[in-house]
């Protein structure tokens, strides 16, 4: 799924274009959003993850990869700033914040912290990858079932200074709303990221406070 190495700006591009592809196919598998026969089965080392497809028989993952390559012109132009995947009833349930920077840096990845307070670092980016598609796994399995009727939007927010203003990637318009709105109180959760020398991806949950109830302290 990802390539063995990062030396350029290309490699680094297609590795998080393949994480976002794994990540959101793994929280749409997970929360039971398509069928079965929308995925396909990739293997990251030991990891057995579900990938979505264009399935004729399922207009919303065709429009959900749709979406996802409308996403990635935005990044190959270093335009998008966060990609939100929500899950809607009249308001919103839970959002997935992708968030993108651009750098060359050398990559540090704050999983936690020492006694003393530093960032531990972590410089093995494959590593990094299938740490944070563990912990979707782990966070996904134990938050409480969605309703069957729900609805799933995706929303992309740019670096203003960068990006023209009648910018718009294939599949995507502009939006009428700035804010999400959670009909209860909402609870942010920090997932991980994911650093290469050029692009620094993290991952943010929000969700409904009354969702993460029976989520142990441990796991959380």
């Amino acid at each position: 799924v990802f390539p063995k190495k990062i030396a350029t700006e290309q490699q680094s591009l297609m590795l998080v274009k393949r994480l976002l592809a794994v990540a959101v196919s793994c929280i749409t598998y997970l929360r039971g959003i398509f069928p079965e026969s929308a995925y396909g089965t990739r293997y990251m080392d030991d990891v057995c993850v579900k990938i979505l497809r264009e399935d004729k028989n399922c207009p919303g993952s065709s429009q959900l990869v749709k979406w996802m390559l409308g996403c990635y012109d935005a990044l190959q132009k270093k335009y998008v700033r966060c990609n939100n995947l929500c899950l809607c009833l009249q308001t919103v349930t839970e959002c997935y914040h992708f968030k993108f920077k651009y750098t060359h840096h050398g990559p540090l990845l704050d999983f936690g912290r020492d006694p003393c307070g530093s960032p531990i670092p972590c410089l093995d980016t494959r590593k990094a990858s299938i740490l944070l598609i563990r912990k979707i796994f782990v966070l996904m399995q134990n938050l409480s079932p969605l309703p069957s009727d729900v609805c799933l939007t995706m929303k992309l927010l740019y670096y203003d200074e960068v990006t023209p203003p009648d910018y718009q990637p294939p599949g995507f318009r502009e939006a009428k709303c700035e804010g999400l709105l959670f009909n209860e109180e909402p609870t942010h959760l920090n997932v991980g990221e994911v650093p290469t020398p050029f692009h620094l991806l993290k991952l943010k949950i929000t969700t409904e406070k009354q969702r993460m109830e029976h989520v142990g302290r441990d796991i959380l």
